[in-house]
């Protein structure tokens, strides 16, 4: 019985004359889905599997499905006869072209049994009597080039028992370890500094394990963390085997892995006797080397001799190669592959100190998995989309570095000397990071948000955005935002309650809060709705904060922008007078140690309306205000000269009174939201979220109810008068009590001239339907403003009840998910072109057409 190995992530090619059974066996061992079929590609393209005159077209389909499915990383297995080298040679390519193995399985049977099967199949009795016997003849002739040259791997089953006593075993790649997820931690080019090495894994929190000569020859963490190695733990420094003794133990007790640096695999080839060029330290080791035991020295040659090029590891959450790996290579097994983790990727030049200039890969990474890698010493490493390098030169009299995972903590080492000069000095790294500013790498793509699948996230899967909101998207952000680096969030939009059946109302809290009971939920809170500008405030502890968390250098600490992320001031000084209180107030109230973070970011309403939208107000709704105030007594006047002379048009002048007072009312509507503003006098800041700190998107991880309790006592420290603090009131759905006290706080609010109030749940959230995070309950004289004077005459009341709220609550739902997104991919350290993608998608959606009024 022959068991046949096939890696999970490969191409499967079957070999073998028609009716050697070859579709029979892939039936019986492989998926469905997993069999590309050159009859049924036939068929797709002819409508007749046997139409011969249509095979160019079969295979060019066959391969286009090969080639999709190796990208994606698929199992794909090809079944047709390939007795043909040509048409091996083309398949092999395919996988090649993918970076997967290859293996071939030929099923080898009688001419006699191929023609019988063949003779019992109704599209296949035609087959002309010479087919068989040349198919076999070409399999012969091409057999001992399949074995030995085209496959990975290849497999002849001979006969009929033997094809069907085989078995199939699936292998993961041996840089598959997905399972392990840590934690771990990641250690930089060692170059023989062993006890650097030492230093570092005892900072860490390992215990060294020692022989009986004292020698380290094993470490174990007590919180069970496994150290990863990025290679080169040789050459150059002092101490080259010492360290691999070292390494060599952890890995074999369980305790680390290592994956190969170019400067094993050099060592490697100069131990076994083949010619290389000693330099870059290789003189050292082998020196090192030769006093050592001979039982050592072969160990040592095995060990490095068996490290693979690069892991992937955590569920495909982290990659490490010694020279780092862009996204296509992940997980695939190829010598070019090999050859980027070993090098990474060169321009072809070199430099003014000779050495190769490394194409900078990471700059155009956008891959999920986090890449951590050495190779190219850096004094200080960077975070460059989601990749990171460790070398950070020990050898050169630099420091050895550790990368805490997940924590993205940086553990650092000094050098007890230098051991080696560097041939080109450490500061000048082709790699080395800049002092703050804006990076490439930071760039948001145009086909990071125009691609099709649309933008990934937690809580909605994906988000498509659409073409042309897109360039609308673009043209805002790129001539009008704030500095990039600041613009983190936007605010997602609101849905407003369903229409309200109570006399005279469009909007009321009953509706909130009985949508919010039919989805099973006990708690909501109810939050004052501020008449303003949204604004969205970032800010920092201080300048440095500035510098190191979000690489701004202009002396600036932090901005407030509105919902479209412009400036919220024209006036740069203004912003900083307004940063400055908040910080102050953030400082009085603890919350920066309480909070643990050294930055804040805040969800607002700044006030009043007029302070943002005078000239709206003055060109939409004094303009309207003036009008009917400077024509309806005009026309009462005339109304009233016509009843004296005894003409009736009572109703007309009832009418007439009822649209002056509207009127009046629309007026006071607006004007209760205007204020003089001198400076920052009169100008009032309303926070009502903590959206995000250093590490932690508070907008996720805490209620509502937190976030009012909190910022209550950040407006109560505020001494400058800028703070005004958000009512809120928590309502138990299930009491009539709490749900009518919440009730009259609404109607004497809004009767008062405030806006209204935002309900929001409290949970706990049903698992199995989307919540709105949030429904907005105007009050009646503030919605006349939004529809109108006249808006609570009954024809137009029973007009507007009939308004479509879906596009506006799918609008909601999505960019509170792209919001949320935004803040997780922040907080967790992802690169700045990955938030932006969550912003611009809110800002693209903000273009969909849906009723501004709602």
């Amino acid at each position: 019985m022959t068991n046949i190995r096939v890696p999970e992530m490969g191409l499967v090619v079957l070999v073998g004359v028609s009716g050697s059974g070859k579709s029979h066996f892939a039936r019986k061992h492989f998926k469905p889905t997993q069999v590309v079929s050159s009859d049924f590609c036939r068929g797709v393209v002819s409508d007749d599997e046997n139409d011969q005159a249509a095979t160019g077209d079969a295979f060019d389909l066959l391969h286009y499905i090969v080639r999709k499915r190796l990208r994606r990383g698929l199992l794909t297995v090809v079944d047709a006869t390939n007795v043909q080298p040509k048409a091996r040679e083309a398949l092999v390519a395919v996988a090649k072209e993918h970076d997967v193995l290859s293996v071939a399985i030929v099923l080898d049977v009688p001419e006699r049994i191929a023609a019988e099967r063949n003779a019992t199949r109704p599209d296949r009795r035609l087959l002309p009597d010479h087919v068989i016997p040349r198919q076999r003849r070409e399999l012969r002739r091409g057999m001992r080039g399949l074995q030995s040259r085209e496959f990975k791997r290849s497999y002849v089953l001979e006969g009929v028992e033997a094809i069907d006593a085989a078995t199939i075993t699936y292998e993961k790649a041996w840089n598959d370890k997905r399972e392990l997820t840590g934690p771990f931690d990641i250690i930089g080019d060692v170059h023989g500094c062993r006890a650097e090495l030492e230093d570092l894994l005892g900072d860490l929190g390992y215990e060294i394990e020692r022989d009986a000569l004292g020698r380290a020859n094993g470490a174990n963490h007590p919180g069970g963390r496994t150290a990863v190695f990025v290679g080169d733990l040789v050459d150059r420094g002092p101490d080259s085997p010492g360290v691999l003794r070292l390494v060599m133990g952890m890995v074999a007790a369980g305790q680390a892995l290592c994956v190969s640096g170019n400067h094993e695999a050099k060592l490697v080839r100069a131990l076994r006797g083949r010619k290389v060029k000693v330099a870059h330290g290789l003189a050292e080791s082998l020196e090192q080397l030769a006093a050592e035991p001979d039982d050592f020295r072969d160990g040592a040659l095995r060990f490095m001799d068996g490290l693979i090029s690069h892991y992937v590891l955590d569920d495909g959450r982290l990659v490490v190669a010694h020279a780092g790996l862009k996204e296509d290579f992940h997980g695939r097994a190829s010598g070019r592959v090999r050859s980027f983790c070993l090098y990474g990727d060169t321009t072809g030049e070199t430099d003014e100190y000779g050495l190769p200039v490394r194409y900078p890969w990471a700059r155009d990474y956008r891959g999920r998995a986090m890449v951590v890698y050495g190779h190219t010493p850096v004094p200080v490493p960077e975070w460059i989309n989601n990749t990171i390098c460790l070398d950070t030169g020990v050898v050169f009299g630099g420091k050895l570095t550790a990368l805490r995972y997940p924590e993205r903590e940086l553990v650092a080492m000094p050098a007890r000397q230098v051991w080696y000069e560097p041939t080109r000095p450490l500061t000048t790294g082709a790699e080395a990071p800049a002092s703050g500013g804006h990076r490439e790498s930071d760039v948001l793509k145009i086909e990071d948000v125009l691609a099709t699948e649309g933008v990934e996230t937690r809580l909605m899967g994906r988000v498509s955005v659409r073409h042309e909101n897109a360039v609308a998207a673009l043209e805002v952000m790129s001539r009008f935002a704030v500095d990039p680096r600041w613009l983190l969030y936007l605010p997602p939009t609101m849905a407003p309650a369903d229409t309200s059946k109570l006399d005279g109302y469009l909007e009321h809290p009953a509706e909130a809060f009985g949508s919010y009971r039919d989805l099973g939920l006990d708690r909501v809170i109810c939050e004052e709705k501020h008449m303003g500008s949204r604004a969205v405030l970032v800010v920092c502890r201080d300048a440095e904060v500035a510098v190191s968390r979000f690489g701004v250098d202009d002396g600036t600490t932090g901005a407030i922008f509105t919902r479209t992320g412009r400036a919220f001031f024209r006036d740069p000084a203004r912003t900083v007078e307004v940063l400055e209180r908040v910080r102050t107030a953030i400082g009085a109230a603890g919350l920066w140690d309480e909070l643990e973070t050294g930055w804040l970011m805040l969800d607002c309403e700044l006030l009043p309306w007029s302070a943002k939208a005078m000239d709206l107000i003055r060109t939409q709704y004094a303009s309207t205000g003036a009008a009917a105030r400077a024509a309806l007594p005009v026309a009462a006047a005339a109304l009233a000269q016509a009843a004296g002379r005894g003409l009736d048009i009572a109703g007309l002048r009832d009418r007439v009174d009822r649209r002056a007072a509207n009127a009046e009312l629309f007026r006071d509507a607006y004007a209760n939201y205007c204020w003089p503003v001198d400076g920052l006098d009169g100008i009032r800041l309303a926070p009502f979220q903590i959206l995000a700190g250093e590490a932690s998107a508070w907008a996720t991880l805490r209620g509502h109810d937190w976030h009012m309790e909190v910022l209550g006592r950040l407006v109560a420290s505020d001494t400058s008068g800028l703070l005004q603090r958000t009512e809120s009131h928590i309502v138990e759905l299930g009491s009539p009590e709490s749900v009518g006290a919440a009730v009259q706080w609404w109607e004497k609010h809004t009767a008062n001239g405030g806006e209204g109030m935002v309900v929001k749940p409290l949970g706990p959230f049903p698992e199995d339907r989307k919540v709105q995070p949030s429904i907005k309950s105007r009050g009646r004289e503030y919605l006349r403003i939004i529809y109108g004077p006249d808006y609570t005459e009954p024809e137009h009341l029973d007009r507007l009840r009939r308004r479509s709220l879906g596009r506006k609550r799918s609008l909601a739902m999505r960019e509170h998910a792209l919001g949320e997104e935004a803040l997780t991919r922040l907080t967790g350290g992802e690169p700045l072109w990955r938030v932006h993608q969550a912003v611009f998608a809110v800002l693209a959606l903000e273009s969909e057409p849906v009723d501004p009024r709602l």
